[in-house]
């Protein structure tokens, strides 16, 4: 199966001259905890509800702070022929649990390991990304 069978869509994204407030915001009415960074529809980077906590309240940051000053800019984007297992794999590896799937660089979705759990024939893929993401937090 194909990320694009997975993915979600209808994604929300900010500019990178947004402020953290603007993305807390998204992530606050979406329900979401990251948020993609584009410009001109290309993606440039990925801020989470972690990178705001780590990289800006515990700093005592102004929430009016540039997005792009704690974002994510070193990012893995798949595209939406990716298969199923790949993207589990590249989770895993990489200890994340989204991936923002492209198409010629242009921002088309996202898949998360929870989207990978809801498709119940790659619930073992999902389950054995989150325990190689999570077992580095927990020892």
């Amino acid at each position: 199966m194909k990320i694009r069978d997975l993915m979600t869509t209808d994604v929300r994204a900010v500019p990178p001259d947004a402020t953290i407030k603007d993305a807390a915001n998204i992530m606050n009415t979406v329900d979401v905890g990251a948020v993609p960074v584009v410009d001109n529809n290309k993606l440039v980077g990925i801020v989470t509800d972690r990178d705001i906590v780590v990289r800006s309240v515990a700093k005592g940051q102004d929430p009016n702070q540039k997005i792009c000053d704690v974002m994510t800019k070193d990012i893995k984007a798949i595209s939406p022929d990716t298969e199923v297992h790949e993207a589990a794999d590249i989770m895993a590896k990489r200890q994340i649990r989204r991936l923002p799937v492209v198409d010629n660089g242009n921002l088309v979705g996202i898949v998360s390991i929870g989207d990978l759990a809801v498709e119940g024939k790659y619930e073992d893929e999902a389950g054995e990304a989150l325990h190689d993401i999570s077992k580095d937090t927990l020892s």
